[in-house]
């Protein structure tokens, strides 16, 4: 078998393997169960007594949701001052670099506070050190905790019997931080340190190249910001070119730790989800489920990527078939595409190849993974989005036989499906909406200038900015030219409906089954860890896909595909 297969192989069980173990650990964290880090508590209860926060409080989900959105806000107000007035920060800024553009700023505020991590930038010329670690970094540990928390909210509320009290959001977004995130993160800072990633302040080096030239290379505090870009499904790179960069990904084996980081904590709430509620088995039915799409769609990418674009053998041009456009040789065509299948399905948006040089159907599978928004999907918030295909795929799995529709005791209403429904209508239309009104403007007022590729691949261009936004993915097909006003105000809009009303929604479901009583287990119960509902299940995703999708898909990649 092909070496490059079986590394392939070797990442995702190995993502696995690590995933389970994780997910047991996670589940004592959210409970207040004894574990190692307890030694953290003291600083833990030092922030809430500065803070005033009681992090004991019960809280129903309007209290949770009230301090999850109260907080983001003044996480973005932080970095869209930070941001709006970089050149007067006193410290880490040794190259001078001056203070953003309003709008460029309000989206970039508002992509690392929304987990997005969009980036209309470049890291090392645009953003200081001071911005990168204190603003950015940070970012990127609080934002993928609030997703965590979110998850274990929904978990509580899951498995209550009765109450309303869903936990503690403070609490347990203090725990993301500090008992999952930051351990996970010194470990592959650790690792990326190395092996090569730079880890200094020592600004611009003078290096003289083998040719005997003498040019500046940014360095800066890499691992740090690389390890929980991954973990936290953030993806913001340090440099412009991101994981394709040598110092934020050095060689292959950094390139397996930081591919297993970004599928680890998504998978391992998976397994939470059956530890905290003692449902291994139905936890397991959803990781199949999951894992039959991922698999799927990398096998996709690996063969497109692997055979390459046929006319280059047609007309002689190359040897190797291999599509190696926008790839680095030391990771070679099937990693890149595993990659890509991990950081769009998880809504991560690092990249270490250039996803608008793939093939037109791999580039279209990334795009499907990010529409679905649910393949193991960001920290916490990929869970939730697929909570919502549950209730969806339960309330239809009913109908379809003529069973109560409830779900692990509690009866599924009108209300919860009504619920479920505009959540699942809300990402389509953030997506087809956004790209309307940008093909609208590009073919308006063509003098714009910022899509530099016509036809097919400029509207999967387009389609795929949208996509990106909505999924709070943050990757891009980078002959788009985003850094504009008209997208700085779009995507900054869509990434904050992206991100916050599919948090809402699921929240009041659960907060809504978590005050019912329970309804007893029947003959005429629906049976959820079975084959058959992992059928259901798996039908009702891939079907709201492709009929929200499909003619979008088809005008783009499938388009370009018919006739490259």
């Amino acid at each position: 078998m092909n070496t490059e297969i079986l590394g392939v192989i070797l990442i995702f069980l190995l993502s696995v393997a690590l995933a389970w173990p994780l997910g047991k650990y996670m589940v004592k964290v959210f409970r207040g169960d004894k574990t190692w880090s307890d030694f953290m508590s003291p600083l833990e209860r030092l922030v809430f007594k500065l803070s005033g926060i009681d992090p004991n409080q019960p809280m129903d989900w309007k209290q949770n949701l009230k301090a999850l959105l109260g907080i983001n806000i003044f996480f973005f107000l932080f970095a869209f001052i930070a941001l709006a007035f970089q050149s007067l920060h006193p410290f880490w800024n040794p190259v001078g670099i001056g203070n953003w553009e309003p709008t460029l700023a309000f989206n970039t505020a508002v992509s690392f506070t929304t987990n997005t991590n969009l980036q209309h930038y470049s890291g090392e010329t645009g953003a200081s050190y001071f911005t990168q670690l204190l603003v950015f970094c940070w970012l990127q540990f609080v934002s993928a905790a609030t997703g965590i928390a979110a998850c274990a909210l929904l978990f509580q509320g899951l498995k209550n019997k009765t109450g309303s009290n869903l936990g503690n959001f403070y609490n347990l977004m203090m725990k993301s931080c500090t008992r999952i995130l930051l351990p996970l993160a010194i470990v592959l800072s650790l690792i990326l340190t190395i092996n090569g990633s730079t880890t200094n302040f020592d600004g611009l080096q003078e290096v003289t190249t083998l040719e005997g030239e003498t040019i500046q290379v940014a360095g800066g505090p890499t691992a740090p910001m690389v390890a929980i870009k991954q973990l936290g499904t953030n993806g913001g790179g340090y440099f412009g070119p991101n994981s394709t960069h040598p110092f934020e990904n050095p060689n292959y084996l950094t390139n397996i730790a930081e591919n297993i980081a970004i599928l680890l904590i998504p998978m391992a709430l998976v397994f939470a989800f059956g530890f905290y509620l003692n449902r291994k088995k139905l936890a397991m039915l959803f990781f199949a489920v999951m894992s039959i799409l991922f698999i799927a769609f990398v096998a996709i990418s690996v063969s497109e990527e692997m055979n390459g674009n046929p006319a280059f053998t047609e007309m002689g041009l190359a040897a190797n078939q291999s599509n190696m456009e926008g790839k680095e040789v030391r990771f070679g065509p099937a990693a890149s595409s595993l990659w890509g299948v991990s950081t769009t399905a998880t809504s991560n948006g690092s990249v270490n190849s250039m996803h608008d040089s793939h093939t037109p159907l791999s580039g279209g599978i990334f795009l499907l993974d990010m529409m679905i928004n649910a393949v193991y999907g960001g920290v916490g918030v990929g869970f939730i989005n697929f909570f919502v295909f549950v209730i969806v795929a339960v309330f239809i799995a009913g109908q379809m036989i003529g069973r109560t529709p409830d779900l692990l005791g509690k009866k599924i209403e009108a209300r919860e499906v009504k619920i479920a429904a505009l959540v699942v209508i809300l990402h389509p239309l953030l997506i087809l909406v956004g790209t309307a009104l940008a093909s609208y403007g590009i073919v308006q007022n063509p003098e714009y200038g910022w899509l530099n590729n016509p036809s097919f691949h400029g509207f999967s261009e387009m389609l795929y900015e949208n996509t990106s936004a909505a999924a709070n993915n943050g990757s891009g097909f980078e002959g788009l030219g985003d850094n504009t006003q008209f997208w700085n105000i779009l995507t900054g809009i869509i990434m904050l409906l992206g991100r916050y009303l599919p948090i809402i929604g699921p929240l009041a479901i659960v907060g809504s089954l978590a005050a019912k009583k329970p309804v007893p287990t029947t003959s005429g119960s629906l049976q959820l860890d079975s084959p058959a509902f992992g059928a259901v299940l798996i039908s009702v995703i891939l079907i709201v896909a492709a009929l929200a999708f499909f003619p979008a898909l088809a005008l783009g990649p499938l388009a370009e595909y018919f006739t490259f």
